[in-house]
């Protein structure tokens, strides 16, 4: 497996931002210095998606609706992104701290290379994507022991349980989700029609006094 995965996000890496003053969208946890937000701060148009690094159908919007998102509107500055975690299964648990202990530049290149390679480390054998996840993590920069610490540190334990909480609360029952500047829009929609979900959300913000 190739080193260059990290480097995906170079040219993104240095608008990855915390935005501790950000708005609270309807029904949606405002962001906070726990995200990891992707884009410029003050993007007009806010994608906070909740998946499950486990989930087929998160998998196919990453690989197949997600690199025009981000070209179109992240990296134009009409957007930033949030990811936040939704894990429906052990696995995607795990694959969840493995991206959170990675350093704050580096936690979207492993949320890609965890979807580009689902299949080779989401087992129903615990061990089995214990050691997978290790391989990838040693691979991003993540030593063993510092997975190993990851995978019993509590407090990141409760951190991503916390997420899965407040998702359900927002009403959120299946992923991918997102909220378009706190519209719900499910699924694992092609493009062109997350682009009109965008779109209806940019066009509110510009007709805003």
């Amino acid at each position: 497996m190739s080193r260059c995965w990290l480097f995906v996000f170079s040219v993104l890496a240095i608008m990855i931002v915390a935005l501790p003053g950000a708005a609270k969208a309807d029904g949606v946890p405002p962001i906070t210095d726990e995200d990891v937000v992707l884009g410029r701060a003050d993007a007009p148009v806010t994608i906070i998606e909740y998946a499950s690094l486990s989930c087929p159908h998160c998998a196919e919007f990453e690989i197949a609706t997600w690199p025009q998102v981000k070209k179109e509107w992240i990296e134009t500055g009409k957007a930033k992104y949030v990811f936040r975690d939704f894990p429906l299964n052990g696995p995607a648990f795990r694959g969840s701290l493995l991206a959170r202990c990675a350093a704050r530049a580096e936690f979207y290149p492993f949320i890609e290379e965890l979807y580009a390679n689902q299949n080779s480390w989401v087992f129903d054998d615990e061990a089995a994507t214990m050691n997978a996840l290790q391989r990838i993590g040693v691979v991003g920069g993540v030593s063993a022991d510092r997975f190993a610490a990851c995978e019993n540190d509590k407090v990141l334990q409760a951190k991503i349980a916390a997420s899965e909480s407040a998702a359900q609360q927002a009403g959120v029952d299946s992923t991918p989700t997102f909220f378009v500047n706190g519209t719900k829009v499910a699924g694992a929609m092609a493009y062109s029609d997350f682009a009109k979900a965008l779109q209806t959300a940019a066009a509110a913000v510009a007709k805003k006094p």
